[in-house]
């Protein structure tokens, strides 16, 4: 942090969503949480994927994501936003998806960059800027989720979306983070507990 005419400079932080809607009310209620919590010295910057560009509006949560974070930019292609050349250049404390979609998993496992925020992990791991992933799919078994119209339904996590989970954890600067909550300890550890 700087000091500039009496005012802190922000740290940063690239929050990207993808198209998952599993859970997606409860990352953004956490991420809200964060925000307030470390509003003096951190700036969390939001970057939708297409994909959730629509999956936020079906919920219709894209308001209040707005209306809770400064910026919020949608993708229009792999490198607009040119999140991935920010990642490199370290704009960005750290990338942080959440919630990721399987889809995602795979392509950053298999390095494919054919996506805003899959570029932006590659590019990011090049240049030794870490990656926080929260993805969807991490534990085989049965889950539920709710539906926009607030129903639930049944999903089966599969041995296949897990297998991908458990390689991008093996790569050298991603984090796996298991569920909403787990935010709360990628925060402390980069900017320590805050002082109500």
């Amino acid at each position: 942090m700087v000091a500039e005419q009496g005012k802190v400079r922000k740290r940063k932080v690239a929050w990207g969503i993808t198209g998952a809607g599993d859970k997606i009310s409860e990352f953004i209620e956490v991420m809200k949480e964060i925000q307030k919590e470390y509003a003096d010295i951190v700036e969390i910057q939001v970057f939708l994927s297409k994909a959730a560009d629509l999956v936020l509006k079906y919920y219709k949560l894209e308001e209040e994501l707005k209306q809770n974070f400064s910026k919020v930019r949608v993708e229009l292609n792999s490198n607009a936003p040119f999140l991935a050349a920010w990642m490199q250049m370290r704009k960005y404390e750290f990338l942080l998806i959440a919630p990721s979609t399987s889809n995602t998993v795979a392509k950053i496992a298999n390095g494919i960059g054919d996506t805003m925020l899959t570029n932006a992990t590659i590019m990011s791991l090049k240049a030794f800027a870490p990656v926080y992933i929260a993805p969807t799919d991490y534990k085989e078994g049965i889950v539920y989720t709710k539906l926009p119209n607030s129903r639930e339904m049944k999903l089966r996590i599969r041995k296949e979306e897990v297998r991908q989970v458990k390689k991008i954890a093996l790569m050298d600067g991603i984090f796996i983070v298991e569920g909403p909550q787990r935010i709360h300890d990628v925060f402390k550890k980069w900017f320590g507990k805050t002082i109500a």
